[in-house]
């Protein structure tokens, strides 16, 4: 069983980036857990971060037939981006949304979400913690 992890834009500026929303963690920090708790589930994980729309849909694709799921914070393509929508459908693979802080409790335009819809669920508001429960229901799902 092999996990994608996607991150979009601006998630490699953490730490550093209005840390009264997201805090002080890192995206190294974010990988370091994720890594760890891979090894615990015994799955494989990949990890990839882009700040271009269209490398984001690349590595979806190129990710069809090699890969069991996909956890991805599309940030700000979150509210954006019916491309990566569409690759994430093409692929079929089961997918989880995930967003470190709460987007409903934001601008009113990070409300709506173009990914949500092709994913099996999504998770927001609970920092590092979303993507560790993301990874956890996946494997549950991936069986």
């Amino acid at each position: 069983m092999k996990i994608l992890v996607i991150n979009g834009p601006n998630i490699n500026m953490l730490g550093v980036r209005e840390p009264e929303i997201y805090g002080n963690i890192t995206l190294a920090d974010i990988e370091k857990e994720l890594g760890s708790l891979a090894k615990e589930l015994k799955t494989d994980i990949e990890f990839f971060q882009s700040n271009y729309e269209g490398e984001i849909v690349d590595k979806i694709q190129q990710s069809l037939g090699k890969i069991s799921g996909i956890i991805i914070n599309p940030a700000a393509y979150t509210h954006t981006s019916i491309a990566i929508r569409d690759a994430l459908s093409a692929v079929a693979a089961p997918s989880i949304e995930v967003h470190i802080s709460n987007v409903y409790a934001r601008e009113e335009f990070r409300h709506s979400s173009f990914t949500a819809g092709v994913c099996v669920g999504q998770i927001t508001g609970f920092g590092i913690d979303g993507y560790l429960f993301a990874l956890r229901k996946l494997v549950k799902i991936l069986g």
